[in-house]
């Protein structure tokens, strides 16, 4: 299988392959794409994804509260409120909060790599509360700050290689 753009992100050490982006002629033979990528990349080389208009944005108030978030825990981190920036990450961001994104629904217009950097995400940020929480009890911020690190870069590769449309 070609690979046009291959995204690798460190999660706990080892190396995680969080996008494997076929080429674009491979997205038109897929049927679990259906409407999820147009048949060419974008004049940016991003691949372009479909979603219907009310759930494109959804999912664009979604990640501007990924965000909005990210800087709420930047903050908490800078005062010492380790157990906020968790219970912030956890909720907004982690594994916890799928359910109040309505991952599910969106899920089901994303290529295979989109969900798969999505998913690491959410679990990168789940990683970080805990992480988050150690800190409070040890004092040793840096497994938190390597956790969030790996949690925006998930948001980073994401956004270089997808673009909703």
């Amino acid at each position: 299988m070609q690979v046009r753009r291959s995204i690798v992100a460190c999660i706990l050490g080892t190396s995680l392959c969080v996008a494997a982006i076929p080429a674009p002629a491979q997205h038109q033979h897929d049927p679990a794409m259906h409407m999820a990528a147009a048949q060419k990349p974008a004049a940016d080389g991003r691949v372009p994804v479909r979603f219907p208009a009310m759930l494109r944005e959804h999912t664009l108030a979604n990640m501007r509260d990924h965000l909005l978030a990210v800087a709420e825990i930047q903050e908490a981190l800078s005062k010492g409120a380790f157990d906020a920036a968790g219970r912030t990450a956890e909720e907004r961001l982690g594994m916890s909060s799928l359910k109040l994104h309505g991952a599910h629904e969106v899920e089901k217009f994303m290529p295979k790599g989109m969900q798969d950097i999505g998913t690491a995400m959410h679990r990168s940020a789940s990683k970080f509360a805990l992480e988050a929480q150690n800190a409070s009890a040890t004092g040793d911020l840096k497994p938190a700050l390597a956790a969030l690190a790996v949690t925006t870069q998930a948001c980073v590769a994401c956004h270089a290689a997808y673009r909703l449309k």
